[in-house]
């Protein structure tokens, strides 16, 4: 699927020192962002807009990944409620896929903005590509990418030489 046409999109392969909960300047231990309000997931993991931030693979960093994401949308791009509940939850979708399918010990997350667009990347190491199955009323799983693909305006994979990047993006009204 296409991409944003004329944005850049680099990768750094230092990213983000968050899978140790390291804070890069300071080199010291902190605390997961839970139970913090949306602002210090931002200070204590970084921040996604300006580098790829990278997370554990397990099941508690989807709920940071999430928060991150409100932060971003709400505090920093000052978006739409709707839009960042929906971002938040396609977010959650894709950094689950992350974790529980690709035997990855660290997925990367990344925000990016262009004008009347926003786009969310997960990179991860596998290059298994995510499969949108038909889903019934009663499924209480496999849900993932058909939410993915309702809620966000475009969506995609892109494989890298080490991995894939799955992305969702969603028009915005920008002020």
């Amino acid at each position: 699927m296409a991409g944003l046409e004329g944005m850049e999109q680099p990768r750094p392969r230092s990213g983000t020192a968050a899978a140790g909960w390291a804070l890069p300047e300071a080199g010291r231990k902190t605390v997961p962002a839970q139970g913090r309000p949306v602002s210090a997931a931002l200070e204590l993991v970084a921040d996604p807009v300006l580098d790829e931030v990278r997370l554990p693979s397990r099941p508690q960093s989807a709920g940071i990944a999430r928060r991150l994401t409100g932060a971003v949308l709400l505090k920093q791009w000052s978006l739409s409620p709707q839009l960042a509940e929906h971002a938040v939850l396609l977010v959650s979708e894709l950094v689950g896929n992350a974790v529980r399918h690709t035997g990855a010990r660290c997925f990367g997350l990344r925000m990016l903005r262009r004008r009347g667009w926003i786009r969310i990347e997960v990179r991860d190491p596998s290059r298994g590509l995510p499969c949108l199955m038909p889903v019934q009323e009663m499924d209480t799983s496999g849900r993932g990418l058909f939410l993915v693909d309702k809620l966000s305006d475009r969506w995609g994979v892109d494989l890298l030489p080490r991995g894939k990047t799955t992305w969702f993006e969603m028009r915005v009204t920008d002020r």
